[in-house]
């Protein structure tokens, strides 16, 4: 079996982020007129990768924390449940930046190396 996600399948995934991105942006463009900010951060949650100075296992950890769904949609519950709207454009910065990179194939990070993604090896890139 091999190890990574390929086809079809690899191809939809990378639409679905392709589509997380799209409707991030138009939910930002309806609570918020700041591109600015937007622009800003967008790239925040790429902070991770310093974790990759540490080690392969700690880079893969510190990335996959910041690059999956599960913490900005735990933080638009709490936001949402708690009466705090004000945060729900950081929320959708950071959804659009996971979606953009899965989108380009960036997926979640194997402990074997940066270049080894759940949406297949990422090509290109010199990595120890």
């Amino acid at each position: 079996m091999e190890k990574y996600t390929s086809g079809g399948v690899k191809l939809l995934l990378r639409v679905e982020g392709f589509c997380v991105l799209i409707a991030a942006c138009i939910a930002y463009n309806n609570i918020s007129s700041d591109w600015k900010k937007f622009f800003w951060l967008f790239f925040l949650p790429d902070i991770s990768l310093i974790g990759y100075l540490v080690g392969k296992n700690f880079g893969a950890i510190a990335y996959n924390t910041l690059h999956s769904y599960i913490l900005p949609i735990s933080l638009f519950l709490i936001a949402y449940l708690s009466n705090h709207p004000q945060i729900f454009p950081y929320i959708i910065i950071w959804a659009a930046h996971i979606g953009f990179d899965r989108a380009l194939g960036y997926g979640l990070k194997y402990a074997s190396g940066f270049n080894d993604t759940h949406l297949g090896k990422i090509q290109g890139w010199r990595t120890k």
